[in-house]
């Protein structure tokens, strides 16, 4: 019997791994050729789906982009036992793209069952909880303080902090709430952990209600994940069965209940106090902080508040220890991230290193160049919210600091490139239109000040009174900066600054102007 995996990942099923799973099983069954085929997470490749790998006494051994048509051919080059082929593309894990990172918090994914409680055991599944729950709490909060893990939603804050507070909060309910709502542009990554590695979510946020004394945890899960929702759904009803989840787990006598929840579709939801206020049944309407959610969250109880990667870097944590995680990265950005490219860039797809890679590794090494074979003029880190970055700051390494001094975000860590051919005065009106949008319309710097900026952006496009309308465009961007009650409409200006600050002549300026 032999073993082909093919993802269940939805970036793999929009490119027709469903249709290439249903083809190899009946090719199989008609010719009396006996496997068995797992529905993996994918390796991140996207370029490469659907990637076919099947496991053979060397490992297991790559093939791709396959399309239906091309199974017959596969079976007649004996692909199952790693036969050659024009799709062969050699051992898996000796793959450049895999071989060059440092997978810790995506270890498992593109190589276990997603749903497969089993699977996930055999490969050092749990491993986390077990320690944790040999732990005080106050001692698991210091493993992850001492792991130097911030949190990778976007805000870097510190996230044993943020543990700290809700463990030293006095109540009699707390909760444990992931923001599984992603909706920055480039970015995937909790999609793919939620849907090719959902017990690594689970047992980060049960390690966490162990550590702050919480019992009850909420998923807001993105609307448009339906693949993801259902994966979770199953991944935690197994959890229950085996008491990984329940009312006693593992016999410990601490009990921790987790339930899924669809967002509102709004991309102001992803902020957290937001999210609360959604996850309660209300509008997603910002909330005034202090107080702050650690202190008084969902329901007004305290709440752990962290996004899908932040708890999926915690078992690890446990597992191997706060000093094993912390070994990795640089300055007071510790760890790895997983970063996502995509936009005009030639190899798309998850790439985790340990923060200090640059972004021109990332964009050369790992993407290739751009898709369309012409020079990346600008790339943009951290979603529709983030900076532009011109190819003269291409050599900064990943690291919130160094990101900070340029005036920029790594975010959630997407990475959106455009070729010369982008036009960046477009670009910037884009930001303000993305704000005017989504606005939760609460505040007026965000409300108002984004639909001034879309027809002052429209007045530069047509060339008109340039310096006053730029210098009008500053004016409103200061105001947003430092008036909004949330980084919607705060961070709005850095597309839009740095785009004018970098690119001026797509604003009908000069550079020599520009500096004066």
């Amino acid at each position: 019997m032999t073993r082909i995996y093919i993802p269940r990942d939805s970036s793999a099923l929009s490119l027709g791994a469903e249709k290439v799973a249903k083809a190899i099983a009946e090719h199989a069954a008609r010719h009396n050729v006996a496997v068995e085929i797992i529905r993996n997470g994918s390796r991140g490749m996207f370029w490469l789906e659907p990637l076919v790998e099947v496991e053979t006494p060397a490992g297991r051994i790559a093939y791709g982009p396959v399309d239906v048509a091309d199974v017959p051919s596969l079976f007649a080059a004996d692909f199952v036992n790693g036969g050659a082929h024009a799709l062969k593309l050699g051992a898996t894990e000796e793959l450049p793209w895999l071989k060059q990172q440092e997978r810790l918090t995506f270890a498992r994914v593109g190589i276990t069952d997603p749903v497969s409680l089993t699977d996930y055991l055999a490969h050092d599944g749990y491993r986390g909880l077990q320690n944790a729950l040999a732990l005080q709490s106050a001692e698991i909060v210091q493993q992850v303080t001492d792991s130097g893990l911030r949190g990778r939603g976007g805000a870097a804050f510190p996230t044993g902090i943020k543990w700290k507070t809700v463990h030293d909060c006095k109540a009699d309910q707390k909760y444990i709430v992931c923001n599984a709502d992603e909706g920055d542009s480039g970015t995937y990554s909790d999609r793919m952990i939620m849907e090719g590695d959902p017990f690594v979510l689970i047992e980060g946020m049960t390690i966490a209600a162990l550590a702050v004394g919480a019992t009850q945890g909420y998923i807001y899960l993105r609307s448009e994940y339906p693949h993801a929702l259902a994966v979770l759904n199953e991944a935690i009803q197994h959890a229950r069965e085996k008491h990984y989840l329940g009312p006693n787990i593992l016999g410990s006598g601490h009990a921790f209940e987790l339930e899924v929840r669809r967002a509102a579709g709004a991309y102001v939801c992803g902020e957290e106090t937001s999210l609360l206020e959604s996850l309660e049944g209300k509008r997603g309407l910002v909330r005034f902080k202090p107080p702050l959610p650690a202190i008084e969250g969902l329901f007004g109880k305290p709440t752990v508040v962290n996004n899908v990667i932040s708890f999926a870097s915690v078992p690890i944590i446990l597992d191997k220890g706060g000093a094993f995680y912390r070994d990795y990265g640089m300055g007071r950005s510790r760890g790895t991230l997983p970063i996502q490219l995509a936009g005009n860039i030639k190899h798309g797809g998850l790439v985790e290193k340990a923060f200090g890679v640059t972004l021109r590794q990332l964009l050369y090494d790992f993407g290739g160049g751009s898709a369309t074979g012409r020079p990346i003029r600008a790339v943009q880190v951290g979603g529709p919210l983030g900076a532009y970055l011109p190819e003269s700051q291409f050599d900064t390494p990943l690291d919130y600091e160094e990101f900070s001094k340029l005036w920029a975000v790594l975010g959630h860590g997407g990475i959106v490139a455009f070729d010369d051919t982008v036009d960046m005065a477009k670009m910037a009106r884009y930001a303000f239109e993305f704000c005017a949008i989504e606005s939760c319309g609460k505040c007026t710097p965000c409300r108002i000040g984004s639909t001034r900026g879309v027809e002052v952006m429209d007045k530069i496009m047509q060339g008109r009174d340039l310096a006053q309308n730029i210098a009008l465009v500053r004016d409103l961007s200061d105001t947003m900066l430092n008036g909004s009650l949330c980084a919607l409409g705060g961070m709005t200006p850095y597309p839009v600054l740095s785009a004018i600050n970098h690119f001026p002549e797509d604003f009908g300026l000069n550079k020599k102007a520009q500096a004066a």
